[in-house]
């Protein structure tokens, strides 16, 4: 509670929105529900490979607020916030930026299990670099989540909902997921974060 104050109060926040179009995506996790033995990913597994590899590509925005200058960080530590019985938390995936989507399945399902569970050590919630949260379980457009500082940004996952789109010259019906980047205007400014939202755009979609 601390924290969420103190960065709505001293973090100069601005935000980002696009749509994503992810009928995709949601193609080809259903072909590897269908083939999978053990462990199936999610959405949110999805867009935690696709903010990794976009913070890959626009690396300094992989980065922090600290004393007074922006630390820029060699890993991607993605944090997932999970809600359990007794609140939200944040498990952190490490180095998410090179592990596969299987890979990053499989310990988002131990570390959610973990934290509803209330068994996470320190070590598995504190330190990301970038932070995700998804609400569009619960049927949510989108969100313009709080920073968690000292991170430069979040990003906001809606609800996919079936849309008119234009296809060329034609209108058509899509899948369309809301994403929202809120960020840190001492460590990113509109055009880098406007970057990276569109990288976190393209690797949704393809």
């Amino acid at each position: 509670a601390v924290r969420m104050q103190q960065a709505k109060q001293t973090v100069p926040h601005f935000y980002l929105r696009t749509e994503c179009r992810v009928d995709t995506a949601f193609e080809f996790l259903a072909s590897v529900k269908r083939t999978a033995a053990d462990i199936v990913p999610t959405v949110t597994d999805l867009v935690i490979r696709a903010t990794a590899c976009a913070l890959r590509t626009v690396p300094h925005a992989n980065a922090a607020w600290v004393d007074g200058a922006v630390r820029l960080y060699d890993r991607v530590d993605i944090a997932v916030a999970v809600d359990t019985p007794t609140g939200l938390v944040t498990p952190v995936v490490r180095d998410a930026g090179r592990k596969d989507l299987a890979a990053i399945a499989s310990e988002t399902q131990m570390l959610a299990g973990r934290a509803r569970d209330g068994r996470l050590a320190p070590e598995e919630y504190h330190g990301g670099t970038f932070t995700i949260s998804n609400l569009g379980m619960y049927g949510v457009e989108s969100l313009y989540a709080i920073v968690n500082p000292p991170q430069s940004g979040i990003l906001g996952v809606g609800a996919a909902r079936a849309r008119p789109v234009a296809n060329g010259g034609a209108i058509g019906v899509g899948t369309v997921m809301v994403c929202t980047l809120s960020a840190d205007h001492r460590v990113l400014d509109g055009a880098r974060g406007a970057e990276l939202l569109q990288a976190v755009q393209s690797y949704i979609e393809q």
